[in-house]
């Protein structure tokens, strides 16, 4: 098993184990997460959901009213140039 793809089983793993349902999948460039986050989520497990996620690369959250709460983590394959370590768009 690659070490992103490792990685990333290990952080869906732990969100899982705080009560969000996760997915994996793999790009060719990046292993991605993504969590449904409830409404019901306690405040007090906030930083333990943001514990785990700070061990992506890169992470966000995306909130709608009509889709809900979805956290969102994404792995590296290999490490970033030192160009891309702001993320795309923002290149020197």
């Amino acid at each position: 098993m690659p070490a992103s793809e490792g990685r990333a089983e290990g952080i869906a793993a732990r969100l899982s184990d705080l009560g969000l349902t996760t997915r994996v999948e793999e790009h060719a460039h990046y292993a991605s997460i993504e969590a449904e986050v409830p409404e019901a989520l306690p405040a007090d497990a906030w930083r333990d959901v943001l514990a785990v996620m700070a061990e992506a690369d890169r992470f966000g959250l995306l909130a709608s009213s009509l889709t809900g709460r979805t956290l969102w983590a994404a792995v590296h394959k290999e490490a970033p140039a030192t160009g891309d370590v702001r993320g795309p768009g923002h290149q020197r």
